[in-house]
């Protein structure tokens, strides 16, 4: 039977390829929606509420970089079990009237559930989805942190004028266990391909525990040698480092940003709470329709060396932007500076998981997506907590705006770099 002959994935996989990334954010960025109202209730310093963006995202940087191996040799079901399961348990604990410590565990476990996503979510698109999709799914499917962000900073301050930011988190708690049940029924109904992956694996299974001594001419002989290559805990080639500090540059610029786009919106433009939470739902809307979009230029073959320079150079704008909103007040400006961030810097995790796609086996997917997860989430975990520190020093937010620049800028020396080396390759 061929891979035609199979049911076709449908909008179900999607949806929970979609929510497993989501899943694991929306606890932060409900958070930070609510951020004036958290540090007024609990007394802490901005810094301390960079704190909590800063242990999720160390967390989840962790798990990416240490637990891909293992997660490479457990199944799609039980690693989108686990992210379900955890995404729940941190949205519980904020609940939780303990303080600000449990807010530090709810965030630790948050960060856990984003150790998996991409990986077994790429690793399942290898598997599952045909190559005419692929791509185009990976944009949909890597929005889910925009959609996160969506939901989250537009119900989070709603349902907090009614039941407070923790009921807030109780409610939400409800999402990613409806998504757990979807889950149980979208993988395990939708068949594996049986081309190219399994016939790759079976080649490769059948060399190396089957003896053929009478048929075996040098050339079969050879054939093992290159074939389990990609199952061995090998180095990773270069390019996926690269990438993985691609991520970590831009998401030291992207979480300073998501992060405290509420609260300078609230603190320094006037705005109110659900104002503020508006203003990073927009954010997560343009997200959305850039990652897509993004997704789609890769598919048609664009470089994604050079699809990153453009990203970078469009996130540095936006980062000049909020820099001059906050220093002539002008609020209209915020909205302008917030659509460059979504545009660019949001649509960078789906021009990396792409090109990743593109020359990486489905054997070593999860932990090659995990290092370059890693890269970002090491990026998200220092980005709040050096804004923190900036906005609750003298140079303020201004001084925050030209820091996020300067990220940025970063990412356009070495977004050059990787174009270089590309064309030199060639």
């Amino acid at each position: 039977m061929t891979s035609r002959d199979q049911k076709a994935p449908g909008i179900g996989l999607l949806t929970v390829l979609l929510g497993a990334v989501a899943a694991g954010p929306i606890m932060l960025y409900g958070l930070s929606a609510t951020s004036d109202a958290i540090i007024a209730e609990l007394g802490i310093s901005e810094a301390h509420f960079g704190l909590l963006a800063t242990t999720c995202f160390g967390a989840a940087a962790i798990g990416n970089a240490t637990l891909g191996r293992l997660a490479d040799r457990h199944s799609d079901l039980s690693l989108m079990a686990f992210i379900f399961v955890l995404a729940t348990l941190a949205l519980l604990l904020v609940a939780v009237p303990d303080g600000f410590p449990m807010l530090l565990l709810a965030a630790a476990l948050s960060g856990i559930a984003q150790s998996f996503p991409n990986g077994v979510t790429n690793r399942i698109l290898l598997e599952r989805v045909p190559d005419t999709k692929r791509i185009g799914w990976v944009g949909i499917k890597q929005s889910g942190v925009q959609v996160s962000q969506l939901i989250a900073s537009l119900a989070f301050p709603v349902l907090a004028l009614g039941v407070g930011w923790r009921g807030a988190a109780l409610t939400i708690a409800v999402i990613p266990l409806i998504l757990l049940a979807m889950t149980w029924y979208s993988v395990r109904t939708t068949p594996l391909l049986s081309a190219p992956k399994p016939a790759s694996d079976t080649a490769a299974e059948s060399a190396a525990t089957t003896p053929k001594p009478s048929t075996d001419t040098p050339a079969e002989a050879a054939q093992p040698d290159p074939e389990p290559a990609p199952t061995r805990p090998a180095k990773h080639p270069g390019m996926v480092w690269a990438l993985a500090l691609f991520g970590l540059i831009n998401g030291i610029g992207v979480q300073a940003t998501n992060v405290y786009i509420p609260l300078f919106a609230v603190r320094e433009m006037g705005f109110s709470l659900v104002l503020g939470g508006a203003a990073a739902a927009l954010a997560g809307v343009i997200g959305v329709i850039a990652r897509v979009t993004w997704a789609r230029r890769m598919a048609k073959g664009a470089s994604g060396p050079r699809l990153l320079l453009v990203l970078a150079l469009i996130a540095l704008a936006g980062a000049v932007l909020f820099l001059i909103a906050d220093a002539a007040g002008w609020a209209l400006l915020v909205w302008a500076a917030v659509a460059f961030h979504g545009i660019s810097a949001l649509g960078v995790s789906v021009v990396l998981m792409a090109a990743l796609m593109r020359a990486i086996p489905a054997s070593s997917m999860v932990s090659a997506s995990g290092m370059v997860t890693a890269g970002m989430f090491f990026g998200f975990a220092l980005g709040p907590l050096l804004m923190g520190i900036i906005v609750g020093s003298p140079g303020g937010f201004v001084l925050g705006w030209i820091t996020v620049g300067i990220t940025y800028a970063l990412c356009v020396i070495l977004a050059l770099i990787l174009i270089r080396v590309s064309s030199r390759r060639r």
